[in-house]
């Protein structure tokens, strides 16, 4: 056993910051085998080898990018130390998370069934339970700490995955960037268990918040005529047109392609995932960024037919079209192929801002509460995970919602226009010269009151079909 070792398993051993520290040092001293004060990449990668903690491909790089701050060619004692100490914070945060009584030991089993370490280390380190050094079944704060003390997680949400959103969270608009699937997930088969239960909690949102979907479009599209649509009017105005079911309408085309654009985006972000990592190492943030971006834009090239006939039903008189069959038949004889390709540019050049602001935001706050309110667990609870998301989104809407309402102005303009097409740069100045800035946002306040009844709707439907379907 290595002579640093000993002070993290060893009974007995006190915990003062002066006898961490030389352990610290005692450390280093193993991994600095040339004696020149400065550990480099090739001396951490031959320690992690030697002690048999090497964490997946590429472990060393990732210990040695973060622990080196002013990027010369090693790691000296005090950035070290640092690295340590800060890893030790994260460590002691997530396994906070686990002991839920308080007395510094969690059960192996608890770990397995959480899937807690299966996308931090490799899972036949879980089968063997090698974390577990005395054979208790159980692991104690400094079994944790020794084990996961030169592991490269870089976040905390590395190591627990409570910070996962984009699976259960649906306001209706589906080019948010993907959740992470763990193994275990993927080979037990729970990730499509759990994409069938988010579809089902979507269709429950998209229901649920369907009138103020209309609406938006409503305000969109008729916002040049004399009587501007307002939010009680409109609900007004739709109901005394059509009936009290008028308000849904368009909503089976919206529920329709929820599985097939998740499916597609799923398999697209796994497929561009794979394209953009090297030797197998774990992407980061910029690669989630742009694996998520092409996979959105994937799926929406595929189903946007979907979305122009979602837009025409939502704007049909009473009796115009008998469903989505119709809909799509009179469509394609009297305005042509083309004509449900409409607007394509805009949601294309759409998907950037979203997902880019989206992602932003959702890291920024994550990040925030982790520092300044993670005192004990990395755990956020439900109402600061939905509040983030709720505020991520919006900001995400804010930032694309100008060239979504571009997009539906040309999705309709054979109705508007009586045939004639006006391209997107031609209608954007039209937008700006005849309504002015403001007319880039109308239908944003419906939009943006369906964020929160959305994000609460979606969480609360996929707790209870996950329940019922026996995930934990």
């Amino acid at each position: 056993m290595p002579r640093w070792l000993r002070g993290f398993v060893l009974p007995g051993v006190a915990c003062q910051k002066d006898e961490d520290d030389l352990r610290y040092e005692m450390l280093f001293q193993d991994l600095d085998s040339d004696g020149d004060g400065l550990v480099d990449i090739v001396e951490l990668q031959e320690g992690l080898k030697n002690w048999s903690l090497s964490s997946g491909q590429n472990s060393e790089k990732h210990i040695f990018e973060a622990g080196n701050t002013n990027d010369d060619s090693g790691l000296d004692f005090e950035e070290f130390m640092q690295y340590l100490k800060d890893h030790e914070i994260k460590m002691r945060l997530a396994f906070n998370s686990l002991d839920k009584n308080n007395d510094d030991v969690i059960l192996t089993l608890v770990l397995i069934l959480r899937g807690f370490i299966i996308n931090v280390i490799s899972t036949i380190f879980v089968v063997n339970f090698s974390i577990d050094s005395d054979g208790t079944m159980t692991k104690d704060w400094d079994e944790w700490k020794y084990y996961f003390l030169l592991h490269p997680a870089k976040n905390i949400d590395e190591i627990a995955h409570f910070w996962k959103r984009s699976t259960i969270i649906d306001i209706g608009e589906s080019i948010s960037i993907p959740d992470e699937f763990t193994e275990q997930e993927k080979r037990s088969g729970d990730w499509w268990r759990r994409l069938v239960a988010a579809d089902i909690a979507g269709a429950v949102a998209r229901t649920c918040t369907a009138p103020f979907d209309r609406l938006k479009v409503m305000m969109q599209v008729h916002s040049l005529k004399s009587r501007r649509p307002r939010l009680i009017g409109g609900f007004e105005q739709m109901v005394k047109e059509g009936g009290i079911h008028s308000l849904w309408w368009g909503n089976g085309v919206n529920v329709f392609k929820i599985a097939p654009e998740t499916t597609l985006k799923i398999g697209a972000y796994e497929q561009y995932k794979k394209w953009l990592s090297f030797d197998g190492a774990k992407i980061g943030i910029s690669e989630r960024f742009v694996s998520g971006s092409l996979a959105g834009a994937t799926a929406q090239t595929c189903i946007y037919p979907m979305e122009v006939l979602k837009t025409r039903m939502i704007l049909g008189e009473t009796g115009q079209y008998s469903g989505i069959i119709d809909c799509g038949k009179k469509l394609l004889k009297q305005e042509g192929v083309r004509t449900f390709f409409k607007g394509y540019i805009p949601n294309f050049l759409g998907i950037l801002p979203y997902t880019g602001i989206d992602l932003a935001v959702y890291e920024h706050l994550k990040n925030y509460w982790l520092e300044h309110y993670a005192t004990n667990s990395v755990d956020p609870g439900i109402i600061i995970l939905l509040g983030c998301s709720a505020l991520s989104h919006t900001c995400g809407q804010i930032a694309s919602f100008p060239l979504n309402l571009v997009r539906t102005r040309m999705q309709v303009q054979a109705l508007e226009e009586k045939g004639t097409t006006t391209s997107m740069m031609h209608l954007i100045q039209e937008i700006h010269n005849n309504e002015g800035k403001k007319g880039f946002f109308r239908g944003f306040t419906p939009n943006i009151i369906k964020v929160l009844p959305a994000v609460i709707i979606s969480s609360a439907a996929y707790e209870k079909v996950t329940q019922h379907m026996g995930l934990i």
